[in-house]
């Protein structure tokens, strides 16, 4: 029951935030997903609604060098991520934490994309 409520909550917040953050194809918004097993993210043009760069724990690349969903594996999603950002020619985005908290996976994920040479 408090998972509904949290869930609830969250995508309350994520709404609030969504009001405010919009994508544009210089500067499209990074998403992040997370759920319980896997951590998602993606370069979003919210004009024509199209998805430009994505990257998660699923991606073929880092199946052999994740063990489990820790902040490790946030990590390595945020370097592919900005790595294909940048072949993608993409340098500024709009960061859009999804109503999560600035912390943990999330943080971890954001950082290593700053570090991969993304400006947010």
């Amino acid at each position: 029951m408090a998972q509904l409520v949290r869930e609830k909550e969250r995508k309350r917040r994520h709404q609030r935030i969504r009001k405010q953050i919009h994508g544009t194809a210089q500067r499209p918004r990074l998403s992040v997903f997370r759920s319980l097993k896997h951590i998602y993210a993606q370069l979003i043009d919210d004009d024509t609604g199209k998805t430009l760069v994505s990257a998660s724990t699923l991606t073929k690349e880092l199946q052999n060098g994740i063990t489990g969903f820790n902040c490790t594996s946030a990590e390595k999603v945020g370097e592919l991520l900005a790595r294909r950002a940048v072949e993608a020619k993409i340098t500024t985005v709009v960061f859009d934490r999804s109503g999560y908290r600035y912390h943990g996976k999330i943080k971890a994920l954001a950082e290593a994309c700053r570090k991969g040479g993304l400006c947010f």
